[in-house]
C-alpha cells in the first residue's frame, strides 16, 4: 500500500507540474488512466487490509473459519487461498 501511494502521489505531482487538457492532449487519456488505475489498486489493497483485520477479529472471538451465513466450517483449503473468506464455497457460489 506504501508503494501504490507513493506511485499515486507522483502521478498526481507529475500532473500537477503540467497544464493538462485531456481533451487535446495525447498524453492525457493515459495519463488520467494510469492515475484511475493506480487508484483502483489502492482502493483494492485498502479493502483487502480491512478484510484480513475482520478476519483477526473472528480469530479472537473464536469463529474463524465458520460461515457467517450457514455456520458450516470453511475447508481449510479455502482458508489457506482466502485467509479474509467469511463464507463456505456454497454460500459464496449461491451469492453470484
Amino acid at each position: 500500500m506504501s508503494a501504490l501511494s507513493r506511485e499515486f502521489e507522483g502521478v498526481v505531482e507529475a500532473n500537477a507540474l503540467v497544464a493538462i487538457d485531456d481533451e487535446h492532449d495525447p498524453e492525457g487519456a493515459s495519463t488520467a488512466f494510469e492515475r484511475a488505475h493506480v487508484a483502483a489498486l489502492l482502493s483494492q489493497a485498502r479493502e483487502h487490509l480491512n478484510d484480513l483485520d475482520h478476519a483477526l477479529e473472528r480469530l479472537e472471538r473464536g469463529d474463524y473459519g465458520r460461515c457467517e451465513q450457514c455456520g458450516e466450517p470453511i475447508p481449510t483449503g479455502r482458508l489457506e487461498v482466502r485467509p479474509a473468506a467469511k463464507t463456505c464455497v456454497r454460500c459464496a457460489s449461491a451469492a453470484r
